[in-house]
């Protein structure tokens, strides 16, 4: 039973004539909880009979809770709930330099959606990020309604006020031209890299794999063939690349957010829509017959020298000069002489090479059951579940994807790369002793002509 109590304040270390009332309410674990300032008696009984009712209904919350600092959950949550290292890495960046400054010491039970939307207006960093940061914290207090730390998640659902921004309508053009390369440049950016960092750029231009993707490609997974049902009695083949992993480059830290060193860790895909299996124009399968030859670690897009994952500081002192140029040096006493490289496509990274491959299959008409699938995307709306790529579709994807290999090769009046890979004329047979099996030229040829039926019984 609820019951009050009378406190006298102390001033000056004396006790007054001035009072206000406690309220005293036996908790669900049998100790005794109490609230106070209450001006009258009967208003702080019947706030302890209000918290009995809750606990008697299993709706109750301890106010000690709620009260709590947005910061002490937010620690107990990130601690209590991990994700994947990358995706760990990003919410404590964004806790650490957005989030926290603001909410830090904010009770739970002060957080309001106008001070949030209000506040992620002024946040300093584009408008993804503020929305992530949004995110994040909804995703918190969610949490801590779960926990039985707060009874609502005051910014659950709503929609962000974004700042007004008066900009020209033809701004957006110089952009467009800075998020896809022309096909002759990727080439050209490839040859400047050598076979084994320039194939990485060209499969990357020509699938639309991703960075970490790439990096956690092994050679069991290089090369294995689709097979599906084509015709009456034959089948439809093509080589792929197949997408398990990935590795991801983070700031490693503990359960307390504290930064432990940048770490490089294998990790499963992000999600289902990113396992799959990359289709192969012919041209690129013969590229990687070759590299696989040639190629003795087992990651097969690492480091040329020991087979080491890349890390994204030392890729892009590989790309950077490629794709920007380079002065000429001169040749000196412990310095090699080097000559000078034009740009090419400035600004080119290994994200935009996938903004690439993703605007040439709009430009080649590649269905869009097929150019989610490709893509590593989630297609959205019930279409995802009715309809899906057929052989026809993906033979149409590889014609046009070799199309603009083609093309590419002849406007640069190419016949080969690295002055090494022939792409005219095939082997009688080549031996890859690095491979489960020998290469015949009839593969060769299959890759040369493009990947059609083959008769088989059924």
């Amino acid at each position: 039973m609820a019951s009050a109590e009378k406190r006298y304040k102390v001033r000056n270390g004396r006790t007054t004539k001035q009072f206000t009332w406690r309220a005293r309410y036996l908790k669900p674990d049998g100790t005794q909880g109490s609230e106070p300032g209450f001006p009258t008696k009967v208003k702080a009984e019947e706030w302890g009979e209000e918290q009995e009712r809750k606990i008697r209904e299993g709706t109750w919350i301890d106010p000690d809770l709620y009260r709590s600092a947005f910061g002490v959950f937010a620690r107990k949550y990130m601690a209590e709930r991990p994700k994947r290292g990358r995706t760990m890495d990003t919410r404590w960046d964004n806790l650490d330099r957005y989030i926290l400054p603001e909410w830090e010491h904010a009770p739970l039970i002060s957080v309001t959606w106008f001070d949030v939307d209000s506040w992620q207006m002024t946040l300093p960093c584009d408008d993804v990020t503020k929305g992530h940061c949004v995110s994040l914290m909804s995703t918190i207090l969610t949490g801590a309604v779960d926990a039985r730390w707060l009874p609502i998640n005051p910014i659950a659902g709503r929609q962000r006020t974004k700042a007004v921004v008066h900009t020209p309508a033809f701004a957006s053009a110089a952009g467009d031209e800075e998020k896809t390369f022309t096909p002759e440049a990727v080439l050209q950016v490839a040859e400047r890299l050598g076979p084994a960092k320039g194939l990485h750029v060209i499969t990357t231009a020509w699938t639309g794999v991703n960075w970490g993707e790439g990096l956690g490609l092994q050679r069991a997974n290089a090369l294995a063939k689709r097979r599906q049902p084509w015709g009456k009695n034959s089948f439809w083949e093509c080589f792929v690349l197949r997408i398990v992993q990935e590795v991801a480059e983070y700031e490693d830290r503990d359960e307390h957010g504290k930064k432990l060193g940048t770490v490089l860790r294998l990790e499963p895909t992000k999600n289902e829509f990113r396992t799959r299996d990359l289709d192969l124009p012919p041209f690129l399968s013969r590229l990687w017959f070759q590299h696989l030859a040639d190629w003795p670690y087992d990651f097969v897009l690492s480091t040329p020298t020991d087979g080491k994952w890349w890390r994204r500081s030392n890729w892009l002192k590989q790309l950077r000069p490629a794709a920007d140029g380079r002065p000429e040096r001169k040749k000196r006493q412990g310095v090699s002489a080097r000559p000078e490289w034009k740009p090419i496509a400035t600004g080119m990274t290994m994200r935009g090479l996938r903004h690439t491959h993703d605007s040439w299959q709009d430009e080649i008409g590649v269905r869009a059951a097929l150019a989610f699938e490709q893509a590593g995307h989630k297609r959205p709306g019930i279409k995802r579940v009715y309809q899906h790529p057929t052989p026809t579709m993906r033979q149409e994807r590889l014609d046009g994807m070799e199309e603009i290999f083609w093309q590419a090769m002849g406007n640069l009046g190419w016949t080969s790369l690295w002055g090494r890979v022939s792409l005219v004329k095939p082997p009688a047979e080549v031996d890859l002793p690095n491979l489960p099996q020998t290469i015949s030229i009839d593969d060769w040829r299959q890759a040369k002509r493009g990947y059609r039926s083959r008769s088989e019984a059924m």
